[in-house]
Order: structure tokens, then C-alpha cells, then sequence
């Protein structure tokens, strides 16, 4: 991310954002399990909200900086941190009971490695256990702006459930709101 991007993704207009608009309409009413995965929390204020829901939480970020940064902020918690590429993870086959990502597939550079995610996500889950998450798909301007010089390769809302159930998932939903792709897929 640019550092203009970075700086809005850690501040507290984005928190009040993600809090109210962001997770509640990916988590709400859902069981999540006993072993969740966070895709890419970048600064962490997802994962803010998630661990105390879940009993077991491991984040994978591949920006280094900002996993170190998670990491320091969550010793005291039972958040595990692993700096990685979530198109090649290190967990083992059917771990975890949910993995979840909240708008960070625009910043995945090439629709090949979000397939990868995808295929990886399928891979890490155990048999049932739901893959879930929201993205951006707005070209406003202003989201533009917010990714010059900037990795910005937007989810095709109408294109995600093949993509999903190219990469293994069943009952594939995708629904839309305002600037927001949302869906839920079973492993």
C-alpha cells in the first residue's frame, strides 16, 4: 500500500467504518467455530473486532511491517500473527473452521494469485468450514486516488462464485452493497 493508503487504513474514520459497516455484514449470525484464519489484516482493525468472537485467531499478513506491527500489538492475546502469502500458506490441509478477509483481494496483484487464495482458503478449511469476506469493487474516484502508485485489482462481483467454486467451494453467495461485494462459500 502507498503511505497515504496505509495511514487511512489504520485511522479511526476507517475504524468506525470496518466496525459498522465492514465485519457485521460478513460475520453477524454466523458461527465462525473454534479455529478462524484472518487473510490479511494489514493494521489489524479487523482483527481488532474478530478475536474476542472466536476462540482461536491466526492472522497471515505478507506485508512484513505490518505483520510485525500486529504481532507487537497483540501479545497479549491469543492471536497468533504469521507473516505470509495467503496464495501459498503454511497451514496444514483443514485446520481451521472459518477463514475470512475483509477488503484486501484489491491489493492480491493478479487474478491468477486471488484464485490461488482461493484454492488455499478451500485447502486450509475443514470439510463445512465457510470461507467469507467483503471487497471493494467501486472505480469512484476517490477509491482510485487512494491507489495511485497503489496495487488496485478489483473482484468482478458477477465473476466470484465460478472463481470460488473453481477454487472447490459449494454453496457460493455473492450479494452487493453500496461499494461492497460480500460473500460466503462452503469448504
Amino acid at each position: 500500500m502507498n503511505r497515504r493508503h496505509r495511514r487511512y487504513c489504520a485511522s479511526d474514520e476507517w475504524a468506525s467504518f470496518v466496525r459498522t459497516e465492514v465485519v457485521p455484514p460478513v460475520i453477524d449470525g454466523l458461527d465462525l467455530g473454534d479455529d478462524v484464519l484472518e487473510i490479511g489484516p494489514g493494521p489489524g482493525l479487523t482483527t481488532d473486532l474478530l478475536h474476542g468472537r472466536v476462540p482461536r485467531l491466526t492472522a497471515i499478513e505478507i506485508d512484513g511491517r505490518l505483520a510485525d506491527k500486529l504481532r507487537a500489538r497483540m501479545t497479549a492475546s491469543t492471536v497468533e500473527v504469521v507473516r505470509g502469502d495467503a496464495s501459498s500458506m503454511p497451514f496444514p490441509d483443514g485446520r481451521f473452521s472459518a477463514v475470512l478477509c475483509f477488503t484486501m483481494l484489491h491489493h492480491v496483484p493478479t487474478c491468477e494469485l486471488q484464485n490461488r487464495l482461493f484454492a488455499e482458503a478451500c485447502r486450509v478449511l475443514r470439510p463445512g468450514g465457510t470461507f467469507t469476506g467483503s471487497d471493494s469493487y467501486t472505480r469512484s474516484l476517490r477509491f482510485r486516488l487512494f491507489h495511485l502508485r497503489d496495487t488496485l485489482n478489483l473482484v468482478d462481483p458477477d465473476g466470484l462464485a465460478p472463481r470460488l467454486e473453481a477454487a472447490g467451494f459449494s454453496a457460493v453467495q455473492v450479494w452487493r452493497r453500496p461499494e461492497q461485494v460480500l460473500f460466503r462459500a462452503v469448504a
